[in-house]
């Protein structure tokens, strides 16, 4: 099973925000997920990112690869 650490897309039509969550590679974006670790909101200024460092650190030990955009984000929050 391949860990994936991605985005799910929440909010309203045109004005989307997302949850930073850990999942199997294999379900939907905005299906199944193991664990919930943090959230991005592009919509205020500036753009608000919130990570439990903390719960990204233990995935990425365990092997979660994030996603591109996840890996950026990660960065701006200061985990590596």
């Amino acid at each position: 099973m391949a860990v994936k650490i991605r985005l799910r897309r929440m909010g309203q039509k045109k004005a989307p925000f997302y949850r930073v969550i850990v999942a199997d590679s294999r379900s939907p974006r905005d299906g199944r997920f193991i664990e919930e670790i943090g959230y991005y909101d592009p919509n205020q200024e500036p753009s608000v990112v919130k990570i439990d460092a903390e719960k990204a650190q233990k995935w990425l030990a365990n092997g979660a690869k994030p996603t591109e955009t996840v890996a950026k984000i990660l960065k701006v929050a200061g985990v590596e």
